[in-house]
């Protein structure tokens, strides 16, 4: 277990509250949904790329454009059809005529942004949803020859509506891979709905103020890299990754490695953001299911029966839960 140095230990507090006051200021604008903003939040602060599923009109794209305002981040969103090209997300070389005569110059596209809102990303075609993975795991964008640097820090954050919907396609295996979560956005309750209709049929839309800058993501993310896990929570959270791949009837196709790399960050900042600099069994309890739920197959007879993800989750939690 690595050790923490005394300006570790002052810098904690200081960074935990200002990002209190980010996760205030976006429920401001965002009626509910406590969990929701959590998570993507956590995501935030680890690097990771979120899925957003949900049916329309529960604040899918609200959400993504009011933590751009908190965050200061440069934003782009692109609206996912069947008829979207993958050079219409990465941008294209086109000819420029000059004194010289003519040459190829990279226009850039709208995934050259700090915050990509990819909305509704399973109405378009899998070559289009392909675009983007190189994005979210290098950071990178190649167009021919040339590979560009995307500015950091560089998120991703997509709506999809449920793969039932007439006209979608659902993302592949690899894709869904490389969200560090899959965040299921449920319908308010009735209070939470009057709440929506006051803020959002009001004469005065709630002002949002930034928070954050970049720099102090991409500081806090450090910080919490550092946090130290202790080896029994180590083993806990690794043994829940293996158990999706024993013999088990309702799941097909077990959890990648990446999973336990994402269940690593997302428990670390699930501590950091309740001001703890150690990892309890708990916060990975807490990140399991956003992080396996979209990295785990369910076999036909779970679908038969009517076996969510978070179900199979819940039973593999529910057995190897140390008993304390």
């Amino acid at each position: 277990m690595m050790e923490l140095d005394r300006n570790m230990l002052q810098e904690p507090a200081y960074m935990a509250k200002r990002i209190a006051d980010c996760e205030r200021e976006i429920r401001k604008g965002i009626i509910g949904q406590g969990e929701v903003i959590r998570q993507v939040m956590l995501a935030l602060l680890t690097g990771g790329n979120v899925l957003l599923e949900g049916m329309p009109g529960l604040g899918k794209t609200r959400l993504v454009s009011t933590i751009g305002r908190v965050f200061d981040l440069s934003f782009k969103r692109i609206q996912f059809t069947p008829d979207l090209m993958p050079s219409d997300v990465t941008g294209t070389n086109i000819i420029v005529k000059n004194e010289q005569g003519s040459s190829f110059s990279f226009e850039r596209g709208p995934i050259f942004a700090n915050l990509i809102l990819a909305d509704e990303i399973n109405r378009a075609t899998p070559k289009t949803q392909s675009a983007l993975l190189e994005a979210m795991q290098e950071h990178t964008v190649t167009v021919g020859n040339e590979s560009h640097v995307l500015q950091e820090p560089f998120f991703v954050l997509a709506t999809q509506n449920p793969i039932e919907n007439e006209g979608t396609y659902p993302l592949p295996e690899a894709q869904l891979d490389r969200f560090m979560f899959k965040i299921l956005v449920r319908f308010p309750s009735k209070e939470e709905l009057k709440g929506i209709v006051i803020l959002t049929e009001g004469s005065q839309a709630p002002v949002i103020e930034k928070q954050m800058d970049g720099e102090g993501l991409l500081a806090a993310r450090a910080l919490i890299s550092r946090i130290p896990i202790a080896d029994a929570v180590m083993d806990y959270l690794l043994e829940i990754v293996m158990e999706t791949h024993v013999q088990n009837p309702h799941i097909r196709e077990g959890a990648s490695p990446r999973a336990a790399q994402a269940l690593i960050r997302a428990a670390r900042a699930q501590a950091f953001l309740e001001g703890r600099l150690n990892v309890s069994f708990q916060d990975v309890e807490q990140a399991a299911y956003p992080v396996l739920r979209h990295r785990i197959l369910p076999s036909f007879d779970a679908i038969s029966q009517g076996v969510s993800e978070d179900d199979i989750i819940r039973g593999i939690l529910t057995a190897k839960r140390p008993k304390i």
